[in-house]
């Protein structure tokens, strides 16, 4: 049975929007993956997938390599693909080999950048500000740092995902899995006077109920985030770059030098592997140092 590429697609698409619950990011990088893929098979002649070969997965990942992409994304192209292929096989008996039998590459160790807490306070007391504007992107920043949550979350927050009287976010993370994130008075004070005071002048004649808005009142995408981050640094003077997830790592990081447990900041964070957070406990080694050189009398 001949499987065509691009219907093939389309329905693992409708999959894993539909049955597996994935996001709108998730499924974006899984099109982006399979189109690459799809469009290297087109170029060597293959129309029909099950006249993909192990060679072909082969000369796919050493073509990734000559355009020098990161291992990390190698690492994730692979595993889209396999999931692809994967459900191929259970669909239409598709052998699935060719990129099941392939090597992930070894990711690099590098270890996440966060913001020293003399940043961070910078960052927050040169954002202060009684205009709409300032008192939004102080809300933002706040919420960000107090709960670690990603910036996917972050802009699907409703109004009544925040309970105000006891500081806590219900967050729904990746898989569709909810959790309930605490924040403190910081956040809190922040959000209140956001809430009561710009975001009913700011949404003007728009009608919807998520809590970040831009200026003209409509949601507040991930690129909207990323922007008005990149303003606040500048204004800031700090010369460092800055994106959402920086501060979910800022966020970790901090919690730990300051005695907070792994298994506390796992479930924070809303990772679903201890592994993934065990990277954190790298960063907080600089920390150990410096506290031991500062405290020890022969250091």
């Amino acid at each position: 049975m001949a499987i065509k590429i691009q219907e093939s697609l389309e329905q693992f698409i409708r999959y894993i929007q539909l049955e597996r619950n994935f996001s709108i990011h998730t499924v974006k990088e899984y099109q982006y993956d399979l189109n690459e893929f799809l469009d290297f098979c087109q170029a060597e002649g293959i129309s029909d997938l099950n006249d993909v070969e192990y060679l072909h997965a082969r000369l796919y990942v050493t073509k990734l390599y000559d355009e020098k992409k990161a291992r990390t994304s190698i690492s994730r192209k692979i595993s889209s693909i396999r999931s692809f292929f994967r459900f191929l096989n259970r669909e239409f008996n598709l052998d699935d080999a060719p990129f099941s039998s392939l090597y992930h590459p070894k990711k690099e160790k590098r270890l996440p950048n966060f913001f020293y807490e003399e940043e961070i306070t910078k960052l927050f007391e040169e954002n202060v500000g009684d205009d709409l504007k300032s008192i939004r992107n102080i809300a933002l920043l706040e919420l960000l740092y107090a709960t670690g949550i990603r910036v996917s979350e972050c802009t699907s927050i409703e109004l009544g995902d925040i309970d105000l009287n006891y500081s806590i976010l219900r967050v729904m993370g990746k898989g569709r899995k909810e959790r309930i994130v605490p924040f403190g008075y910081y956040a809190q004070d922040a959000l209140l006077k956001y809430i009561n005071e710009a975001r009913p002048q700011m949404m003007k004649n728009k009608k919807h109920n998520r809590l970040f808005v831009n200026m003209r009142g409509g949601e507040l995408t991930s690129g909207g985030v990323r922007y008005i981050l990149n303003e606040m640094i500048e204004k800031a003077s700090l010369k460092t770059k800055i994106y959402p997830h920086m501060l979910r790592h800022t966020f970790a990081t901090h919690l730990l030098n300051n005695g907070a447990d792994l298994r506390t900041v796992q479930e924070l964070l809303g990772h679903a592997n201890l592994s993934s957070t065990q990277v954190y406990t790298h960063v907080t080694k600089e920390h150990l140092r410096n506290t031991y050189m500062n405290a020890h009398p022969r250091a």
